[in-house]
């Protein structure tokens, strides 16, 4: 007797693309990759371009009704963040394989977690191998965020204090990518030592109150407070250097230590090693509540709130390409 062979399905994908990403608005290589590997797919992968988060809600609602095997996420890390977000709060636990495309100035969790190269190359395989089931698959966790603000995101990077207020001169002053944070980071450093304006606004502590699994911590000011489930925070930055360590809990480092305490050790920083010296929290937790910061960061986007908690988020089924020809 004959068995009929079973069909080959290739699995459902979808790549959802934030058109207002720096480098798909001024570079149109990775934003032809991925059309073009679209195309290619046919029917197994269907292309949805956003300018909003009204355009990316109304997307993920479509996919969630739909049904997806993948879903591709082209942008920075705020795009990552925002795009894993509304995934989250529309697949709830059951959330579909995830994969980040490049198109911001850095994408920080995406060089974490596999991508490599060419970021064209590396988009056009992403989309071809998830279609054809040949990428590579590692599980990655999260963090959930919420804040006074009815704030409630999942994400990747958070900090707090010099981290917020590093981000806010970022911004101001229109630096551009790894360049200009590096830029960036050298004036700070030397104006640690000369007791300059940019060094004093960014690492002078403030007063708020810091809460690990629990309990309050001592120190009634803090200058550095920083999670992450991600080692590398960019520039080589291992700060976290325990992130991703364990699922059900994150890496959370603080310090009260003021600016001339703080700089020298970016040596330590680049190591990945504790930083030196008394007042730190350097532990994983499993919720961090902080209060009096006035705004936080979390995955390069800054957002004001008065309280925000910090705890574990959704563990990701992560897609990556690998080196091999899509």
């Amino acid at each position: 007797m004959l068995v009929p062979r079973a069909l080959h399905v290739d699995p459902r994908v979808d790549v959802v693309v934030n058109r207002r990403a720096k480098k798909l608005v001024h570079e149109g290589r990775i934003l032809n990759a991925l059309r073009s590997a679209v195309a290619t797919a046919t029917s197994s992968a269907t292309l949805h371009e956003t300018r909003s988060l009204g355009d990316l809600e109304a997307v993920v609602a479509t996919i969630a009704a739909r049904g997806t095997d993948t879903v591709i996420l082209a942008g920075g890390d705020g795009s990552y963040m925002a795009g894993t977000t509304a995934l989250h709060h529309a697949f709830g636990a059951k959330l579909p394989q995830l994969a980040f495309a490049p198109g911001g100035t850095v994408s920080t969790v995406a060089r974490n977690w596999g991508l490599r190269g060419d970021e064209a190359s590396y988009a056009r395989r992403l989309v071809l191998q998830s279609v054809s089931g040949t990428a590579a698959t590692s599980t990655h966790p999260t963090l959930c965020v919420r804040d006074d603000r009815g704030g409630d995101r999942v994400g990747f990077i958070f900090g707090a204090g010099l981290i917020a207020r590093f981000f806010d001169a970022y911004y101001a002053a229109e630096a551009q990518g790894y360049a200009g944070a590096a830029l960036l980071v050298a004036r700070i450093f030397a104006g640690t030592f000369t007791r300059g304006e940019l060094a004093t606004r960014v690492l002078t502590p403030s007063a708020c109150r810091l809460e690990v699994d629990g309990a309050q911590q001592a120190s009634p000011v803090w200058n550095l407070i920083a999670a992450s489930v991600v080692g590398d925070l960019g520039l080589h930055m291992r700060l976290l250097y325990r992130a991703a360590e364990r699922s059900d809990r994150f890496h959370v480092v603080a310090s009260s230590l003021p600016a001339r305490g703080l700089s020298p050790q970016v040596w330590r920083v680049l190591a990945g090693r504790r930083l030196a010296g008394e007042g730190h929290v350097d532990t994983l937790a499993s919720r961090v509540t902080l209060e009096g910061a006035g705004h936080y960061v979390l995955d390069g986007e800054c957002i004001e709130a008065g309280r925000v908690t910090v705890t574990p988020g959704p563990v990701l089924s992560y897609v990556s390409a690998t080196d091999a020809p899509g």
